[in-house]
Formats: C-alpha cells, structure tokens, sequence
C-alpha cells in the first residue's frame, strides 16, 4: 500500500484521494483547538505561506483522542482556525490516531517512519514531514515548533526539483 492509495474525507464530507497531493512535500498533523499546542497553527500557517508555491502543503486532521481538546464540530474548529490563525491550508473529519479505531492514515504513518515504528501518537500536533514521492521522511513532536522544521522543508522541496 502507498500513501498516495489512502482517501481521507475533507471538512465537506467529501472523500479526497492522496493521490491530489504527489508530487508535494506534505506536512501532516493531528490537531486540537483547546490544546496547549494550538498556537502551533499559526506557525503552521507561516510553512503553507512560504512553501505552498514551491509545492508543499499541511494538511490538518482534528483530533480529540488526548484530553478532549477538540470537542467542537468539524465546522467550529474550522471556523477557529480561519478566524483565529487565518489557516488556509486542507482541513480535514476528525480521526483517531492511536486504539482500536485509529484511522488508516496515522497506521501508515507510524508504520513507515524509521526510528518510530508503530509507536504511538502521545499527543496533538505531533507532525510528520513526508516527500514527494510519498515517504515518511520525519517525525516530530507536538514540542518541535513549526518553525524549526523550515529547514527540512525547504531541503526536501531543493532535493526534488
């Protein structure tokens, strides 16, 4: 199984093929808007800004599995990241990143990353830099501000063109 073969459903209810994003360095995070990390998509915003022209994008997935710090609606998440940090970047539903009920995804994600195999999530805005081709290149804590991740970012969207 690839990346690009997992469909995840947007904030519209419409399934969307990973396949859209080939091609792009992707930063993939699960999220929380009552989460001592939230401030981070500001940070996220500030990546999709420099990078997204060059061929990179974040992509937001919700989650309330720690601590319930997204309770709210997928349309009440999304209108506070719009409002609050001007996010402009795909949002998707909300998943499940670790249990019984996690989402294929994240099964991937943690499959597919040296160092972390199979580990699991320990808490919102944990962050994986994956390739253009589609290789789960890095894993990051919720601790590891947007901003330090630049340089790898911009290493990978070098590399690739």
């Amino acid at each position: 199984m690839s990346l690009y073969q997992i469909r995840v459903e947007d904030i519209n209810n419409n399934i969307v093929e990973l396949e859209k994003y080939r091609g792009k360095v992707l930063l993939i995070v699960n999220t929380a808007t009552k989460c001592f990390f939230t401030p981070q998509y500001e940070g996220l915003q500030v990546l999709q800004n420099k990078f997204h022209e060059k061929g990179f994008e974040v992509l937001d997935f919700p989650c309330n599995q720690f601590a319930n710090e997204a309770p709210d609606t997928i349309d009440e998440i999304n209108e506070f990241c719009v409002s609050k940090f001007e996010t402009t970047f795909p949002r998707f539903q909300k998943i499940e990143v670790n249990g019984e009920d996690e989402f294929i995804l994240y099964t991937y994600l943690k499959r597919h990353q040296k160092g972390f195999l199979g580990k699991k999530i320990k808490w919102n805005f944990t962050k994986f830099l994956v390739d253009q081709k589609g290789k789960v290149v890095k894993r990051y804590s919720p601790h590891v501000k947007p901003s330090k991740i630049a340089k790898d970012i911009e290493k990978l969207l070098k590399e690739n063109n």
